[in-house]
């Protein structure tokens, strides 16, 4: 997982949380849906990621 999709994956996560939290104060419940939905997709891409180190772990360790 390179250091250029944590900190996209991150920012994501932050910008999810935040629509989530205007939402709420402001009781915007679209808002705070997008809010949800920009977290999980960040959240998946994340697990993506960790896959695919686990793969790359793996193949590493059989070339050895």
């Amino acid at each position: 997982m390179g250091i250029d999709d944590k900190t996209e994956n991150k920012a994501e996560d932050l910008k999810g949380r935040a629509k989530e939290a205007v939402g709420s104060v402001t009781g915007d419940d679209e808002l705070k849906s997008e809010g949800r939905a920009d977290q999980a997709e960040s959240s998946v891409k994340q697990a993506g990621e960790h896959v695919k180190d686990a793969v790359s772990d793996v193949k590493d360790a059989f070339k050895k």
